[in-house]
């Protein structure tokens, strides 16, 4: 009864929403079974009305970016699914941009390309949404969130309004105070430096570059399956215990870049969780380091 309440809610807020929906369709992996009610809030407003309903009703909600960094589990997910892709806008104040959680990172990049603004280059090409990239404290080629974020909108669990100033963060690899719990970013500030828009946007182009030849991004995935190992990389140590090309089922260790798990076709979250869990076994049994996951799983039993 409480999804059906949900529903009438939703419809009498004219707030966007889906119900069954196959989550593969909204990750880069192309993998995961249906959401109960997927919500699309095309404003703060609307997103914080979502969010104080399921508290109210007690179902569970999961907040989706981009899908760039989630594999979902083949049984879907329980409750709601809430998209920021609605909340998008990009504004600019001389040297800042400041967006919503939902606008692509891309968006954002060339945004500031066209003010000549300077700082965020590193992240053209990463598949992900700004409030997705902020979560993880993304980063590439040198760069990451933590050198360019100011302050960030977030939604608390109370349903109040919360600003977080980037030294409240606790921004480290691939991690920040968000991956706890409890704060749900709605828009973040970044700070940026005048720079100039050739010498920007040849940054741009050569990253972009070398993505192209290194990822394997003709093929669905999540990007790197890994987190950096101290003092390691992790595609040369699955490269180095012979398991470049490796698979199980539809899912492979890419021949073009081992530290890539990609879905060459059909595969399930069980077929990429166990030759994840193939992966670490092996490097831990040859080199005694235990690979930590970058990709987030979610869903009904994590199967």
């Amino acid at each position: 009864m409480s999804a059906e309440a949900l529903a009438n809610f939703l419809e009498s807020e004219n707030i966007e929403y889906r119900q069954n929906e196959p989550m593969r369709a909204h990750t880069t992996f192309k993998i995961g079974g249906e959401a109960d009610i997927f919500i699309i809030p095309a404003s703060p407003a609307a997103l914080i009305s979502a969010v104080k309903k399921c508290t109210g009703l007690e179902i569970p909600y999961f907040i989706l970016g981009n899908g760039s960094n989630l594999l979902v589990s083949d049984g879907g997910i329980e409750g709601a699914v809430i998209s920021l892709s609605g909340i998008n806008g990009i504004s600019s104040d001389g040297e800042k941009i400041t967006c919503g959680a939902g606008a692509m990172l891309s968006s954002v990049c060339l945004k500031a390309l066209s003010l000549s603004l300077t700082g965020l280059e590193f992240a053209y090409g990463i598949p992900g949404t700004a409030g997705g990239a902020l979560y993880m404290n993304a980063g590439a080629y040198g760069g990451q969130m933590a050198d360019v974020i100011e302050s960030a909108e977030c939604l608390t669990a109370s349903g109040e309004i919360k600003t977080l100033k980037k030294e409240d963060m606790r921004l480290g690899y691939r991690s920040s105070v968000f991956k706890k719990g409890g704060l749900i970013i709605i828009s973040l500030t970044l700070a940026l430096k005048k720079g100039d828009k050739a010498e920007i946007k040849a940054e741009m182009d050569e990253l972009l570059n070398r993505r192209k030849q290194k990822q394997p991004l003709e093929y669905p995935s999540a990007g790197s399956t890994f987190k950096r190992p101290e003092g390691y990389f992790a595609g040369a140590l699955i490269e180095k215990n012979g398991l470049k090309g490796s698979a199980v089922g539809g899912a492979q260790v890419s021949e073009k870049h081992a530290g890539f798990v990609i879905n060459r076709g059909g595969a399930t979250a069980a077929d990429v969780k166990a030759l994840i869990g193939k992966i670490q076994k092996k490097v831990f049994e040859n080199d005694g380091v235990m690979l930590e996951p970058e990709v987030i799983f979610t869903g009904r039993n994590g199967d």
